[in-house]
């Protein structure tokens, strides 16, 4: 999340303030060898028997824990994996980049990663990830959110998509066709509404976290990109939700808070709980995370892209990216864990056989995703989505009190006419310096 991750609660989290030269990819395990040596250790690094250091932060624990185990099964290298509680993430991680104490590897929010690229915590892999025969089929999100001057500073972690998934059984009662999904917002609503007329006892509409930025922007900028406009202009310092499509994505919400199709709760969801309506079938459709589609057994789910006004189909790329940290000394192993990561083995054997997103689009068909054709749709519709980039992402969207978050609830249900003033709040704090 966000990308927004399962069970995580989005808070107001310090900048930090580290100012670090960036470094280029080590070629050695002792840290030694000259940055223009990188491309010498071959495409695959160094496999010698070198202890590694890792750090993810813990709604990424499974995804990460199986990585590492089928690594450390198969390798001479041998990573040791930290987890940590993802409110204290942030600070941890300030506190050893300004103490030269990161790990050799480390793995950070996707939308996070822009500001820790600029402030030198990772190290360019440029050469390395170039090498890769696959380059151009990693995803695109990822990659533009780890680039900074054309160099390439990380590469997907793990990915978590915003997907609209529906509950087959409350369509079926509706009286809508539980194989087909809404293609438009406006198809949502009358869905949502046709499902809330329903009448049975604590079942809704829909559901989301309206005092939550992050899950708001991780399952709202979809729709704006749906219809083909932007949520913010290419260098992530101006906001854009004075556009036709926004004002007709809030107008929708707002319709449908009126109607009552909206579980009541989501007005003051602070994101702890904000799919749990659905997950216990309470909850006729909704935009939710596909990291959770192994949680909704209790009903048959359909899965699609996130639609916006009049059509179209996109997805947050969210998640987490992985580099190599600035204080590493041993870069050519730990290029050998990301270049593994990478590869098939990783990206189907593990990732995909645990019903997790691949990173990698011409891994999207695969033998296990196969078996359960949402997989695919989810593999599929990742190629499509985007991933916002802004240094100043997290004051603007994910604080608890982020202009953005003002914003939307303006629409819902305050004053829609401070639309262009809160807009503009949005972009005084992206170009705040």
């Amino acid at each position: 999340m966000i990308a927004f991750q399962r069970g995580s609660r989005l808070r107001a989290l310090l900048t930090i303030g580290v100012s670090t030269a960036v470094l280029a990819l080590a070629a050695c395990g002792g840290g030694g060898s000259s940055p223009e040596s990188a491309v010498s250790v071959g495409a695959e690094g160094t496999d010698d028997g070198t202890n590694l250091t890792l750090w993810t932060r813990a709604p990424l624990e499974k995804q990460a824990k199986l990585l590492v185990a089928a690594y450390n099964k198969s390798h001479k290298n041998q990573v040791a994996l930290t987890v940590v509680p993802n409110d204290d993430y942030v600070a941890k991680v300030g506190a050893a980049a300004g103490s030269s104490g990161l790990p050799d590897l480390f793995a950070a929010d996707i939308v996070y990663v822009p500001n820790w690229v600029k402030q030198g915590l990772f190290r360019d892999i440029s050469s390395n990830v170039d090498q890769l025969s696959f380059k151009d089929q990693i995803n695109q999100g990822h990659m533009k959110a780890g680039t900074m001057d054309g160099k390439k500073y990380v590469l997907p972690f793990v990915l978590d998509l915003s997907m609209l998934f529906w509950n087959k059984d409350l369509f079926k009662a509706a009286g809508l066709d539980p194989e087909k999904a809404p293609a438009t917002l406006e198809e949502y609503a009358a869905d949502a509404k046709k499902i809330q007329a329903l009448g049975k006892k604590d079942t809704y509409g829909t559901a989301t976290g309206l005092n939550c930025g992050g899950c708001l922007v991780f399952t709202w900028f979809p729709s704006v990109w749906a219809a083909g406009d932007q949520v913010m202009n290419a260098e992530g310092n101006q906001a854009n939700f004075t556009n036709d499509t926004s004002k007709k994505i809030f107008q929708t919400w707002r319709d449908l808070w009126s109607s009552g199709a909206v579980l009541p709760s989501s007005k003051d969801e602070t994101g702890a709980t904000w799919t749990a309506g659905f997950t216990e079938g309470k909850v006729g459709l909704m935009f939710y995370p596909a990291t959770l589609l192994s949680s909704t057994t209790k009903f048959d789910a359909g899965v699609a892209g996130i639609p916006g006004p009049g059509g179209g189909s996109s997805t947050f790329v969210g998640g987490d990216g992985i580099g190599v940290s600035k204080d590493s000394k041993k870069a050519a192993q730990a290029w050998n864990f990301l270049n593994w990561m990478m590869s098939e083995d990783a990206q189907v054997e593990v990732l995909a056989k645990d019903n997790d997103v691949v990173s990698r689009t011409d891994l999207a068909n695969n033998k296990y995703a196969a078996k359960d054709p949402r997989l695919v749709t989810i593999n599929q519709v990742a190629g499509k989505g985007q991933t916002p980039v802004a240094l100043n992402f997290q004051q603007a969207y994910n604080a608890a009190n982020s202009p953005w978050l003002t914003l939307v609830r303006n629409q819902v249900f305050g004053d829609a006419g401070k639309l262009e003033p809160d807009n503009q709040q949005i972009t005084s704090v992206l170009s705040s310096q």
